[in-house]
């Protein structure tokens, strides 16, 4: 097999995943939909996902999966509602000695599945890690300091993974709570969605304070039933990464959330925030664990029309009083 690295899915992320490949010294076979785009970036060294990023001759792009069929690595930057569709795409260009990497944050509305699990369901017998942690593309893709997490059952295959990522602006730390590693990186675009509904209305800096932090138990409470590490939650891949989209309009999530608290209706602006599409699963699924996450449900009663934002202020405001707790 070849050791260059695949990534599946050109846009922003997979774009910037491809130049940080080819500053760690790998040759880089980036493959998307669009075959003039592909064309385009391989004849000016450019992305129309990164306007200001210049390509590297190492990286590759391509429209065709079959130019994937021969990596040992192929990361799948994908949306996670993609992820099994994608990878099922892949099941004949995927070798059985190729490991798949999860680059997507959020939990699969059908299923209730992290990504890691849907792609395995669709490529039985594949090794599969995930890759998650605080980083905007346009700041990866510009070389900027940043630090992720890269996680598998198999704690040398994270090792190997991150050795092979590793570069000089780009560093990441090896894992084995999976579970954890995904959570973390789903539940907290909910979170952001609270935190721009929140400066949206204008409620303050005491009320972004409060609702971050009382989301960040809540995250904690719902990965934990899922069977996460509770110290997964507050390293990158979760406490790091819900401060970085709970606190810049970079974020499509915290945008989103923005929109909503400025009383934009949300189908206009809404189509690429994954949290919008993780938080009614998230809701659903801390039900049937019997975990209570009042902001996560306050944010799927606004997204659907049920409740208003003052509304979901008065409701959350007026809850019973209790000790803090942690967990």
């Amino acid at each position: 097999m070849s050791d260059a690295i695949g990534i599946y899915g050109a846009g922003a992320w997979g774009s910037a995943l491809a130049l940080t490949a080819a500053r760690a010294g790998a040759e880089v076979i980036l493959c998307g939909r669009n075959a003039e785009e592909a064309e385009s970036l391989n004849a000016t060294r450019r992305s129309p996902h990164l306007r200001d990023a210049v390509f590297p001759p190492a990286v590759t792009a391509h429209a065709d999966p079959a130019a994937l069929a021969d990596v040992d690595l192929l990361l799948l930057a994908v949306p996670a509602q993609a992820c099994r569709s994608a990878a099922a795409a892949l099941s004949g260009v995927a070798g059985p000695e190729t490991v798949m990497v999860s680059c997507a944050k959020g939990i699969e509305q059908a299923t209730g599945a992290r990504p890691s699990a849907a792609i395995a369901a669709a490529l039985p017998g594949r090794r599969v890690a995930v890759l998650s942690g605080p980083g905007f593309a346009d700041d990866v893709a510009r070389g900027l300091p940043t630090a992720v997490t890269i996680a598998a059952e198999d704690a040398t295959l994270a090792d190997a993974i991150a050795r092979r990522l590793a570069g000089p602006t780009f560093r990441p730390y090896a894992a084995t709570d999976v579970a954890g590693v995904e959570l973390g990186g789903a539940l907290k675009n909910v979170l952001a969605i609270a935190a721009g509904i929140v400066a949206g209305r204008a409620l303050g800096a005491s009320a972004q304070a409060a609702v971050i932090t009382r989301g960040f138990v809540e995250m904690r409470r719902l990965a934990a039933a899922f069977g996460a590490e509770a110290e997964t939650l507050m390293g990158l891949s979760g406490f790091g990464d819900l401060m970085l989209t709970c606190s810049s309009v970079q974020s499509r999530n915290y945008s989103f959330g923005l929109g909503i608290g400025r009383g934009e209706p949300p189908a206009s602006f809404g189509k690429l925030a994954e949290g919008a599409a993780t938080v009614g699963i998230a809701v659903q699924k801390a039900a049937e664990f019997s975990v209570e996450v009042p902001i996560m449900t306050a944010v799927a009663e606004v997204l659907a029309g049920h409740l208003s934002v003052d509304d979901a202020v008065d409701r959350l405001m007026a809850r019973p009083l209790k000790r803090e707790n942690v967990i």
